[in-house]
């Protein structure tokens, strides 16, 4: 079992963590856009930025005034269980959540969207979001009896769109909506880039969002998706984003897209749903994992989307063959 003392001191944790510490997948993805950019504003802007990291790095301070909306995302092992159940396990990251508002400290971004009460610490009604998985044993393992803790701060106003295809669109409708919201995001100052973009494509509408959100913020640069034939369309996309002419902040330059992520749902037959999601600049993210023993290991890869998540069949192949 694990306690929720430990949850939550390592929660606390993941909160600093992410919210000063570059994850080295975007921070390499980001010195690369910087070495080819040549846009004068856009250059400027990369390399402030990355000075900026290391100056947050250095004094263990946020790497950025707006930082964001503090969301987790929990995967259980099959076997783990918690102390208090999972009503303990989200009022200690939601305690954890408040105590690094303060601690860190984090701008207390959550109000009440009609009466916009402030309770100072990103905690209200639906804040901060907890979104689940489920994990089952893998080769080598007597059993899944760890939970993975994933705490991303993303930005919360802008830098997401939605749109109903059909599948007649096609590949070229998916391209033109793309580009259509990466020029939008650049002109308008709706999302801070360069950033990795998240596409996600089927589903319903609710779990389109949540697909392009997680493909945004749940994957690490140089991920591609364990289908050939997306993996394919993600190369393109990332360098079809990178051709526009613009860059760093919208300005003019050559490096808007650090990344371009794609994850797919089964969507009904008559529809093609996509959602497009812009992470932040800072790409902020931190994982844990927690062990029935104690142990805890931190790392920056949230590893969400295994062949599990992305199963096809009815039953887990895998766990079905062992059976046999």
């Amino acid at each position: 079992m694990i306690s929720i003392d430990l949850i939550q001191s390592t929660a606390e944790v993941l909160m600093d963590k992410a919210a000063i510490e570059i994850p080295d997948d975007y921070l390499t993805g980001l010195k690369d856009a910087a070495s080819t950019e040549d846009g004068d504003l856009s250059s400027f802007v990369l390399q402030a930025m990355l000075d900026n990291y290391k100056a947050a790095k250095e004094d263990r301070r946020a790497m950025c005034g707006d930082t964001g909306c503090p969301r987790w995302y929990v995967k259980m092992g099959n076997d783990a269980t918690v102390e208090g159940g999972p009503v303990a396990l989200e009022s200690a990251l939601r305690q954890a959540t408040a105590n690094a508002t303060n601690g860190v400290p984090l701008r207390p971004n959550r109000v009440h969207p009609l009466w916009r009460t402030d309770h100072d610490n990103n905690v209200g009604i639906g804040a901060p979001e907890i979104e689940y998985g489920f994990e089952p044993a893998v080769a080598g393992e007597d059993k899944a009896d760890w939970i993975d803790l994933i705490t991303v701060h993303k930005g919360g106003l802008f830098g997401t769109d939605y749109r109903m295809l059909f599948p007649s669109d096609g590949i070229e409708g998916i391209k033109r909506f793309y580009l259509d919201s990466l020029v939008a995001f650049g002109k308008r100052g709706l999302a801070c880039q360069p950033a990795i973009i998240g596409i996600g494509l089927g589903g319903s509408k609710d779990t389109c969002m949540v697909l392009g959100k997680r493909a945004a913020c749940l994957r690490t640069v140089g991920n591609m998706n364990s289908d050939p034939r997306i993996a394919e369309l993600e190369a393109e996309f990332k360098e079809l984003g990178n051709s526009i002419g613009m860059g760093a902040m919208g300005f003019v330059g050559k490096n808007m897209v650090i990344d371009c992520n794609i994850e797919v749902g089964y969507c009904h037959t008559g529809g093609m749903q996509m959602s497009v999601h812009a992470f932040c600049l800072s790409s902020r993210r931190a994982v844990a994992r927690l062990y029935a023993d104690g142990r805890v290991e931190y790392r920056t890869d949230p590893d969400w989307f295994t062949p599990y998540q992305r199963r096809e069949t009815v039953l887990w192949e895998p766990m079905l063959e062992a059976a046999e």
